[in-house]
């Protein structure tokens, strides 16, 4: 009977470390505050009030049921491999080692929470894809990463909501805003902020060569009240309204109530064309705009780059963070991690959780060796 005590051991170890990092102690205490907060017959006569406390007594409630379900799981393999010890029964011992592999594997994805340490990683993100230097292969890889995007977030859980698109001159698309919805959808999706860069035999070739192209991805924390984090000068707004056009399928209305607004000190331009009412897209465009403006903001801030947006540099050449090289050899390679893969057709489809761990992990050791 193979002996266990030393990995069921170090599985303890690390569910005392996740009643730390998941601060068990205070959800305890904040769950009943909530329910009750969450039970009040006026609750819904604020809407977005009401949506905050319920997603936060949701979030409270998963974390303290997850912690339970795996403190029980801990106890249950403990005391089997006891028994088993003591009665030498080594029919359990498979079982027991299939149940063991099994906690580490949850404690593994489990400890990816904790490296969530940002001000805004729970929130929503706002997101945009813009096709770069490659023409017309830039645009078809704008929409590749639409799909990977699209693809992830399915099997995440999470859902996107597409606000506004531009189709490409010939094929794919020139740009994409949506905005990331769910828990730590920021928290994962900033790691994908950057420019990526794409190397294949190019299908619009008639030559048949090798094609680099880029596009660039912009991500933002998304904030559902436009004054929650920073104030917007209307007089340095120009708000535009056009006839919406493009991939946008059944997400995209075609009337003429899409807005489009710039913030002239900044240049920054956000657009929606999905919502029903010029006013209701003018009033996602600001939320958009605000989001924006605030990563501009801690742009400028020492030591804050990292922590909401990253560097954002020319979509071209030498500025990329990830390159994927489908000719003369498969690879996915992030240049500011060196985390890499040959499974390039996983990757395009939606498989890109290393990468965004493997960002985590190197973001927060960055963070660190700075303190």
């Amino acid at each position: 009977m193979q002996d266990f005590s030393d990995q069921i051991a170090s599985i303890r170890s690390r569910l005392d470390e996740a009643s730390v990092y998941l601060r068990i102690a205070e959800l305890e205490a904040k769950r009943p505050q909530l329910e009750v907060e969450a039970s009040r017959p006026d609750l819904w006569d604020d809407a977005d009030k009401a949506r905050a406390v319920t997603s936060e007594l949701a979030a409270v409630v998963e974390d303290l049921e997850d912690y339970s379900r795996l403190a029980g799981a801990v106890d249950d393999v403990d005391v089997l491999h006891q028994l088993a010890r003591e009665e030498g029964d080594e029919t359990l011992e498979s079982e027991i080692a299939e149940s063991v592999a099994g906690l580490i594997a949850r404690f593994d994805e489990l400890e990816l929470r904790s490296l969530f340490t940002g001000e805004f990683d729970e929130r929503d993100a706002v997101c945009q894809i813009k096709s770069g230097e490659g023409g017309t292969d830039a645009q078809d890889w704008a929409e590749m990463l639409m799909r990977m995007y699209n693809r992830w977030a399915d099997n995440k859980g999470l859902a996107i909501e597409i606000t506004a698109v531009s189709e490409g001159t010939e094929a794919g698309l020139s740009s994409v805003e949506f905005i990331l919805k769910g828990r730590n959808a920021y928290g994962l999706m900033q790691s994908e902020h950057g420019v990526h860069r794409l190397v294949r035999i190019s299908p619009f070739n008639n030559e048949g060569k090798r094609q680099t192209a880029f596009s660039a991805v912009q991500v933002s924390p998304f904030f559902e009240e436009v004054g929650d984090e920073i104030e917007i000068d209307e007089k340095e707004l120009r708000i535009d309204t056009y006839r919406s056009s493009g991939a946008g399928g059944q997400h995209v209305n075609v009337t003429d109530s899409a807005v489009r607004i710039t913030h002239l000190p900044t240049g920054t331009v956000t657009s929606c064309q999905n919502e029903r009412s010029q006013h209701q897209n003018k009033d996602r465009a600001m939320q958009m705009m605000a989001s924006k403006l605030l990563a501009l903001e801690r742009k400028k801030r020492e030591d804050e780059i990292a922590g909401i947006t990253g560097e954002q540099q020319n979509v071209g050449f030498g500025s990329q963070i990830r390159s994927y090289v489908l000719q003369p050899y498969q690879m996915v390679k992030d240049l500011r991690t060196g985390y890499e893969t040959s499974q390039v057709d996983s990757v395009l489809n939606g498989n890109i959780d290393q990468f965004m761990e493997a960002w985590l992990r190197w973001s927060r050791a960055k963070s660190e060796a700075r303190q």
